[in-house]
């Protein structure tokens, strides 16, 4: 076994958003000797008195995918898209490189569960009832890559679903119920909510954003704007909403009016001339640690950032509606711009080099961390396997010393707590794993069930253009029915069929098979189906569930040896009861729009429950959350507001796995809000550790 002894100052687990995120922010900052504070580079000037801050990066995904020159980010990038056009089948992994050594979970692996039997057939092993039905993708630059990019706020009731609604979860291992309140709130995330707009470069309208909450726009946004003014809305969006506009739809619950709002999303657009001047997130030094804000002092104008190997390629959306799995001009944001912004820096003469005391180590596996329970269960010792080449299985066992260094799993909320669950320490002959003194790790695994509806409008209505989604329906995100039932949020899709119905395949394959229909008149029948085509979406929150959850068994192994994630989970009736409720709303939205309905559920889809003696069928979001939960107390959660582990005093856990609730927002803003938060304490304990 390799042992490095060529220390850093911070280890970090993961190159996808939350990764880059801190990768890019630490290394904006120096330690400034004199004062003993870290300092914004900016403010450093040539200082002879500045630590830069060491930092090495861990990426399970192939060396290529973290190789950001031009050359070579545009080459692998390519690669990518050739392979999508190649696949039959454009599901979100499909662009990206199928690893034996660092497997993904994938949609196509899915089946159904027949109990007490483990579905086995993919990454994942799935005891159920249900399966889990969304996927994730290892490589350089994670989700992001295949990430539809719709990036809308959670609400401030969102975060205190126990206090506003009295909704508790089941305590593990006992009878009692626990609150799911966050341990921040709306207000408090909402300065690094503008922190993480400006870093992915969000377009949108802030006047035009309309929500079923108490506060007005004023009070929810403040004086602000997003980035880039807003991605037009489809033609589609606009005769949906010309049907739709002043009414409402009767539920249990009462009547609901229906709001259809600009979706504000990760895509590039023209820069808003009221954001004014480009930005910098800076630290500045308060009387406990570091805040962070978003200093407007730089002099240049705010402009879209392009892609990877070419900034003046995807400065704006063209259009292509492959959003997922991929942008073929990167005018989608994915981590790789962040990542490369802590990768490269600008010299004295305005030019990037590249930084070199930021290190990424590709085709590395961490599985396991060491800790000293003789120095405060400190994290010693990060242990991982590195891989030679895609072809090849065979590896080279390593270990990193940690003693000194602050170590950060930025993983997804599969892999962080398979890592900690299988980092395993004694203490007084008591065997424990990292960070689960709550037996929390693990648990609470959530995503959106969404609940596809589709049908022909009256009128051509020409979908499959622009990007995946530009309008959602509010309406439903929040209201006194969250008591009874969960939460939703209806995009409107811009893909025809393609989801649920497998079109425009399975329209050719109807017309020619049912219909013997060829040459011009099945042209004909295609342009006919093909520009009516709307589908519906309801993303219904899931409860965070105890029994939801990520485990290691030693019997399921993959090709290097580490355990694979076992996954328990279920539905309970408060999600079932909501999708009887969002099916009963899409009913009344067909019947006024005139929209004939072509929506079917089966006993072969793969996730179909019955309610109330009805069918119900859902995918997965790719909303991978909750599995090592922040909180306020150290008995019910794995780390603190900051993402700070509660039981070892060098070690972070971040990424989607920390949110407490799911809400009905797409996570990645979210995560991302949290995460930059996250490095003020970071920061602080780096001036400690720097110190000495």
């Amino acid at each position: 076994m390799s042992q490095t002894t060529n220390k850093k100052d911070v280890i970090i687990v993961g190159t996808g958003i939350a990764g880059s995120l801190i990768a890019k922010l630490l290394s904006d900052h120096v330690f400034d000797v004199t004062k003993g504070k870290m300092i914004h580079r900016a403010d450093a000037g040539k200082s002879d008195h500045i630590k830069e801050i060491s930092i090495l990066m861990y990426e399970a995904g192939l060396e290529a995918g973290i190789e950001l020159d031009s050359v070579s980010s545009m080459t692998t990038y390519n690669e990518y898209i050739r392979t999508f056009y190649r696949e039959e089948a454009k599901v979100p992994n499909s662009p990206y490189p199928n690893l034996k050594q660092a497997p993904s979970p994938n949609v196509l692996d899915m089946e159904h569960i027949i109990q007490p039997y483990p579905d086995k057939k993919g990454y994942l092993v799935q005891f159920g009832p249900m399966p889990f039905a969304s996927d994730a993708i290892r490589v350089g630059g994670g989700t992001t890559l295949h990430w539809l990019g719709t990036t809308p706020r959670m609400l401030p009731n969102d975060f205190k679903l126990t206090e506003k609604y009295g909704i508790t979860i089941p305590k593990p291992g006992s009878a009692e119920q626990a609150p799911v309140n966050w341990p921040i709130s709306y207000e408090e995330l909402r300065p690094y909510y503008e922190m993480a707009e400006f870093e992915i470069g969000v377009s949108g309208d802030v006047s035009r954003q309309e929500y079923p909450i108490d506060e007005k726009t004023e009070e929810y946004y403040g004086n602000y704007v997003f980035p880039m003014e807003e991605i037009p809305q489809s033609y589609m969006d606009h005769k949906i909403i010309e049907g739709l506009k002043g009414t409402s739809v009767k539920l249990n619950s009462g009547e609901i009016p229906l709001m259809m709002v600009p979706s504000p999303q990760g895509r590039n657009s023209i820069p808003n001339p009221k954001y004014g001047k480009t930005k910098i997130i800076k630290a500045e030094p308060k009387d406990s640690g570091y805040q962070l804000v978003l200093d407007s002092s730089e002099k240049e104008e705010y402009k879209a950032l392009g892609s990877v190997w070419n900034p003046y390629m995807g400065e704006r959306c063209e259009g292509n509606a492959s959003c997922v799995p991929i942008c073929p001009v990167q005018a989608k944001y994915n981590a790789l711009k962040t990542l490369k912004k802590a990768l490269y820096k600008l010299n004295d003469n305005e030019n990037l080099k590249r930084n070199p005391y930021m290190q990424i180590q590709a085709q590395s596996v961490v599985y396991r961390l060491s800790i000293d329970p003789n120095d405060k269960d400190k994290i010693s010792r990060v242990h991982l396997r590195r891989y030679a080449s895609k072809e090849k299985t065979d590896f080279v066992e390593e270990s990193v010393d940690t003693s000194d260094a602050i170590v950060i799993l930025a993983a997804n909320a599969f892999e962080n707590p398979k890592i900690l669950l299988n980092s395993k320490y004694t203490v007084n002959n008591v065997e424990k794993t990292a960070a689960n003194s709550s037996d929390q790790v693990g648990r609470n695994l959530m995503d959106h069930m969404v609940m596809l509806t589709w049908g022909l409008f009256p009128e051509p209505v020409y979908p499959y253009r622009g990007p995946g989604s530009t309008t959602n329906i509010s309406s439903f995100r929040d209201g006194n029915f969250r008591g009874e039932f969960s939460a939703w949020i209806s995009p409107l899709d811009n893909w025809g069929w393609g989801w649920p119905a497998f079109s425009p395949g399975s329209d050719v394959t109807y017309f020619i098979t049912e219909e013997n229909l060829f040459g011009t008149e099945l042209r004909k029948e295609l342009i006919n189906r093909l520009s009516k085509q709307v589908l519906f979406h309801f993303e219904i929150e899931q409860l965070p569930n105890p029994n939801n959850r990520v485990t290691i068994n030693d019997q399921y192994l993959d090709v290097l040896g580490i355990p694979r994630p076992v996954i328990h989970y279920e539905l309970t009736e408060y999600e079932m009861k909501a999708m009887e409720q969002a099916k009963d709303a899409s009913d009344q939205m067909f019947e006024r729009l005139n929209i004939k309905d072509f929506t079917k559920y089966t006993a072969e889809d793969k996730n179909s429950v019955i309610y109330n003696g009805k069918r119900y069928s859902y995918n997965g979001a790719g909303h991978i959350v909750g599995t090592h939960r922040m909180g306020s107390k150290a008995e019910d959660s794995v780390t603190n507001s900051y993402c700070k582990t509660w039981d070892h005093p060098n070690l972070y856990v971040v990424g989607a796995g920390n949110m407490t609730t799911l809400g009905t927002s797409n996570p990645t803003l979210t995560l991302s809000a949290f995460t930059i938060r996250s490095v003020e304490s970071i920061l602080a304990d780096l001036e400690i550790q720097l110190k000495k």
